[in-house]
């Protein structure tokens, strides 16, 4: 069993930045492929926001935060991070982090393991 903690969300200004943290344990934290989704509203499905491979070599974005979000990961720390800059409206959200067997895991079906979020609020 795998088990993710977030932490370093909050409120931001449009423009601004923030950067997130996911501390995983209970596995080998090399043996996972490490994603991050976020859910604008509740009911809402998650949206995929950022991957990375297992070693940290390979990232994935889609094209709604490729340039202003970067994924990545210390495999000695057992964390991966989500640095989030240019905020925008549209990026307010519940991000969770989620792990997977996968090496580098680009669809929401191959992640078991979720963690409890944490909330991104951008305004002005």
């Amino acid at each position: 069993q795998v088990q993710l903690v977030e932490s370093g969300g909050g409120l931001v200004q449009i423009g601004g930045s923030l950067k997130l943290s996911c501390a995983a344990s209970g596995r080998p934290f090399s043996s996972l492929g490490m994603g991050w989704f976020r859910a604008q509203a509740p009911g809402k499905g998650r949206e995929f926001v950022a991957a990375i491979s297992r070693n940290g070599g390979s990232t994935y974005y889609p094209d709604s935060v490729k340039g202003r979000f970067t994924i990545s990961r210390d495999n000695a720390k057992n964390t991966v991070y989500l640095q989030m800059n240019s905020l925008k409206p549209e990026d307010t959200a519940v991000y969770y982090c989620a792990a997977s067997n996968a090496w580098l895991p680009r669809f929401g079906s191959e992640y078991g393991y979720w963690g409890q979020g944490t909330q991104v609020t951008v305004s002005s």
